[in-house]
């Protein structure tokens, strides 16, 4: 063989400069050489569990760690939120993984936009963060289900979080995809995940025994390699501790600090101490107050863990928006939806406004740390819009005939259902075979006299006798009084799901729909027209503008309302007061997100507000957010969008 020169090769040697030149744009990008000090550029041991202390390599290293779900955050934000995190004295990322999210369909994964899993954690290797990696499968996170897919419930027989055949089956389809994101990111492969969570709490659900070494085997058998890590409050930790993974605590009062620590030292002798979760706040739910936690009691907490010789995660640092209708549930002595804010009191607001716990931690993590924290990013502007008021409306009555062919050819998977008996929404044959997973769902069906209606309705069902509404069946009212008719009726259940339960011992029980029969006088109804109101963008996408009307004087309930908001510049950020639910038809008042603390509203109806551009925003009636980004609004680089559209769907008409 010849000898190899560029005058003879030369597409070889521009191919040769073309890879390096690649290389060093990668390098570059990712910053890797300068994100890490020189002792940590050889790679080898990755976080350990070394006596009492964590060890990073030969060092000792203590984790100031913060939580941020980059599914609750617009992705053009992040590095906002991310820069904040690091100015707060922070070393450490914590994220929640979706799965019902990322796996919307069974086999059909989504890793893109706002769940770009790869670029969140790889942009927090930039910024100077290390991640703890917390992929479940089941999560809790006040977010629907926990974040098991809704498809999941369409097994009779499913036993969710145990080692049944139907549920470990699909956990190793979506391990085997989403390990295979997560595998290049570890810190031994040269990335910034230095421990991964095995499952979430489980010691407080704790139904089978040889599920949790099968989730640690799962993970080890697809490459992860990191510190291991389980995570309990003070009611499972007990039963939380496995062997060969160690054990964290997640508490808010320090009192309960010594307890928990010495329990530990019980189990698993000397170990690194942390709190995975140190609550900053808490979630709101629907009817009830805004939680809020002294920022005061917050530092002296967090100076109490730290004093104790132990390493902290701050739950949350900033806890952002339950987009859509993706809020979660709980479900004790009574049913309670999470409201669409995640703002949780957070370190953060969730318009990433910094709060007196901000500055009180930034002082105090910079007091310790030894060098000077970055500066604190400028604020984010924002602007107060013009009232918004409806202009044009489509009865829900109405709108059903565009659901039908031929107006839906090519929507014909989401044509309603006929069924001899009611079918819950989790296994409406729709989307592919994978049922609904949110929205409403509406069944119609004739009877013929009056009487007792009673059934199982989950979690809201409004009732119609044709297009007028008699009463609601719930948790708490089971039965209604259908009143007098004459002749053949349509009878109109229109049911709301307002979240499935995220905790507690009752997931499996959180199908949603009509549950069951239906009965009227005891007797069976038959016969069944189901409609399925997801509320995606598809669903409204069949609902061209010549279908819409100027909405009348008295307006037939439930309905849709249209209106736009005029933006005369380039968008900023702001968020939507809605004052009341339908008295008159309201105007929108729209004032700065730092005027006010989110405060959801005590009416006794739920109006999701809908951006058509790119995503759904659902505001509900609480002060959410609403600007560049923001629930997918205009993207903060499309500068010549002017108009943004808002679909307000209202399920009835009482005042706030």
């Amino acid at each position: 063989m010849g000898k190899w020169s560029i005058g003879r090769k030369p597409g070889r040697a521009l191919g040769l400069l073309l890879l390096v030149i690649v290389g060093f744009l990668v390098l570059r990008r990712s910053d890797w050489y300068n994100l890490i000090p020189a002792w940590l550029r050889h790679r080898q041991s990755g976080l350990q569990a070394n006596g009492q202390y964590f060890m990073l390599e030969d060092s000792t290293f203590w984790i100031f760690g913060g939580s941020m779900h980059y599914f609750r955050v617009p992705k053009e934000y992040w590095r906002d939120r991310l820069l904040k995190m690091k100015a707060c004295g922070l070393n450490t990322l914590t994220t929640y993984v979706p799965w019902n999210l990322h796996e919307p369909e069974r086999g059909k994964f989504d890793f893109s936009d706002n769940l770009d899993l790869e670029a969140f954690v790889l942009m927090a290797a930039e910024i100077g963060l290390w991640v703890i990696l917390r992929p479940g499968p089941y999560i809790c996170s006040e977010i629907d289900l926990g974040g098991l897919p809704s498809w999941l419930l369409q097994d009779s027989g499913m036993r969710l979080r145990t080692t049944y055949k139907g549920f470990t089956e699909a956990v190793d389809l979506y391990f085997d995809h989403l390990m295979s994101r997560v595998v290049p990111l570890q810190y031994k492969h040269g990335g910034p995940i230095i421990a991964v969570q095995v499952e979430n709490e489980y010691g407080s659900y704790n139904k089978d025994p040889a599920y949790m070494p099968y989730i640690k085997k799962a993970l080890e058998d697809r490459g992860i390699v990191e510190l291991l890590l389980t995570s309990d409050n003070k009611d499972g930790l007990q039963k939380g501790v496995m062997d060969g993974v160690l054990a964290t605590i997640n508490l808010q009062s320090h009192h309960e600090l010594q307890l928990l620590t010495n329990f530990l030292l019980s189990v698993q002798r000397v170990q690194p101490k942390m709190v995975m979760e140190y609550w900053t706040g808490w979630f709101d739910s629907w009817g009830g107050p805004h939680n809020i936690l002294d920022s005061s009691e917050v530092l002296k907490t967090v100076s109490a863990i730290l004093d104790a010789g132990s390493s902290i995660n701050l739950y949350m640092f900033h806890g952002g928006t339950n987009f859509g209708f993706i809020n979660g549930a709980m479900h004790f002595h009574e049913y309670k939806s999470d409201v669409t804010s995640y703002d949780y009191d957070a370190v953060l607001t969730e318009a990433g406004d910094y709060t007196a716990k901000y500055f009180k931690l930034r002082g105090f993590f910079g007091s310790i740390s030894g060098v000077p924290l970055p500066p604190q990013p400028d604020l984010l502007p924002k602007t107060a819009y013009e009232p918004l008021r409806p202009y044009l409306y489509l009865s829900l009555w109405d709108a059903l005939k565009y659901m039908e062919e031929p107006y839906l050819p090519i929507f014909s998977s989401m044509q309603p259902v006929n069924s001899e008996k009611p079918v819950n929404m989790e296994n409406l044959p729709v989307n592919n075979g994978n049922g609904q997973s949110f929205g409403y769902t509406l069944y119609e069906t004739t009877i013929a006299s009056s009487g007792i209606l009673s059934g199982l309705v989950r979690d809201r069902g409004q009732v119609f006798v044709n297009t007028v509404s008699v009463g609601f069946l719930d948790y708490e009212r089971k039965k209604i009084v259908i009143p007098l008719i004459q002749g053949y009726t349509r009878l109109r259940i229109l049911v709301e799901n307002r979240g499935r339960v995220n905790y507690g011992n009752n997931i499996d029980d959180q199908r949603k729909g009509l549950i069951g029969n239906i009965y009227l006088n005891d007797s069976p109804l038959k016969k069944f027209r189901i409609y399925s109101l997801d509320m995606k963008k598809s669903f409204f996408q069949r609902f061209s503008i010549d279908k819409w009307s100027p909405i009348p004087e008295v307006p037939t309930f439930p309905a849709f309302f249209l209106g736009a908001l005029s933006i005369s510049l380039s968008p900023f950020d702001t968020f939507m007061k809605l004052e009341v639910c339908i008295s008159s038809l309201p105007g929108f008042s729209s004032l700065p997100s730092e005027s006010s603390e989110p405060k959801p509203c005590t009416c006794s109806c739920w109006s999701p507000l809908y951006h058509l551009h790119p995503e759904i925003l659902c505001v509900g009636l609480s002060e959410g957010l609403l600007g560049p980004s923001l629930g997918g609004g205009v993207d903060s680089e499309q500068k010549n969008h002017r108009v943004v559209l808002l679909r307000v769907q209202v399920c009835t008409w009482v005042p706030c």
